[in-house]
């Protein structure tokens, strides 16, 4: 099976390759970008040099589609709402990593996101890929639309909880800290080395445009629409996502009752890993992998829930969470490519 991977001077372009590279069944086709356009890959990432080295090629749908059994794309949000349309009506299969086709209210995306939003009919045939929660086979399907890093932490830390209407939406507080690959790789004063070392920054306060793409998923589980309490911070590290949640229980629990609980929805989900009670995760525990870790608590005193979810934001939150969704969507081992130990330390 062919890739084509559009973007892939990003982070997460990057770090397709690297995954696809390993894959059993694909082999990596071209490698794509609108402003390194006949470059080398290892121009931008020096480590690709002899292993997975090609030069860049212009962006052009029609021949992408023509040579690829299926596209990555990496690009900016905004980009990807123009360049995606054209890749499905020349037949392409499509894995979209931006935000673009995630949010079926296109208002919403407009608010949000502060750009147009695509054209409807693309965004009514987008599946969304959380990859562990999809309800309906996806072999076939021609438009994916990867979710984001965060909610992809905070979605699969509350979903037990919700569908099983086991936790009060209107009290959840999602308190979430990334590194800095989070931000892209683009130079800007935020992300400079001398802003971040030794610092801690809380961004984006009631104004990040993942808001609204966890909210659709709870409602779309509790059939309640609820507005979340979601603050976001820059942590001085490369990558990594935790994503510490609190919410008020319905009933009174217990912390190993929560535990069995997660341990059962996530049974046959290789690439969750829940805790043992009284144990927490770290990043580092999933650096480099496609894995998400869980631990959950209870406090009797406040009959409020905590659960712990770590993830690596370019992997699990973007790149591995593609290919994993492209693998079910080819109807191929969902680990093809994506069965690798954590980097440590």
């Amino acid at each position: 099976m062919k890739a084509a991977i559009i973007g892939a001077t990003g982070y997460g372009g990057a770090e397709l390759i690297r995954l696809l590279h390993y894959h059993p069944d694909v082999t990596l086709q071209s490698f794509h970008s609108s402003s390194q356009e006949g470059e080398s890959i290892a121009a931008s990432y020096p480590h690709m040099q002899g292993i997975a080295e090609k030069n860049l090629k212009h962006i052009d749908p029609a021949q992408i589609a023509k040579e690829a059994d299926v596209v990555f794309a990496a690009a900016p949000a905004g980009v990807s709402a123009e360049l995606v349309p054209e890749l499905v009506d020349n037949g392409a299969r499509v894995v979209d990593l931006s935000g673009d086709f995630r949010l079926q209210d296109t208002g919403k995306y407009e608010d949000w996101y502060q750009k147009k939003a695509p054209d409807k009919q693309y965004v009514n045939q987008a599946v969304y890929g959380l990859t562990e929660w999809l309800e309906t086979d996806i072999t076939g399907t021609q438009l994916l639309s990867n979710p984001g890093c965060y909610p992809t932490a905070a979605l699969l830390a509350l979903a037990p909880l919700v569908k099983q209407n086991r936790v009060d939406t209107s009290s959840i507080i999602i308190d979430a800290k990334t590194g800095v690959s989070g931000a892209g790789r683009k130079a800007a004063a935020a992300t400079h080395f001398t802003e971040t070392n030794d610092n801690l920054k809380i961004y984006k306060v009631f104004k990040h445009q993942h808001t609204p793409e966890i909210e659709a998923m709870l409602e779309a589980w509790s059939g309640k629409p609820e507005a979340i309490t979601f603050s976001t911070h820059l942590v001085p590290m490369t990558r990594g996502i935790m994503t510490t949640i609190y919410a008020d229980a319905p009933q009174d629990m217990t912390a190993q009752e929560l535990t069995e609980l997660y341990q059962e929805c996530y049974n046959d989900c290789y690439f969750v890993r829940v805790k043992e009670q009284g144990t927490y995760p770290s990043t580092k525990d999933v650096y480099g992998s496609n894995f998400c870790d869980l631990s959950l608590s209870y406090d009797e005193r406040t009959n409020r829930i905590m659960i712990v979810s770590v993830i690596d934001n370019l992997v699990k939150g973007a790149a591995g969470q593609a290919v994993q969704n492209m693998n079910r969507m080819f109807g191929l081992n969902e680990t093809a490519g994506l069965d690798l130990i954590p980097v440590y330390p």
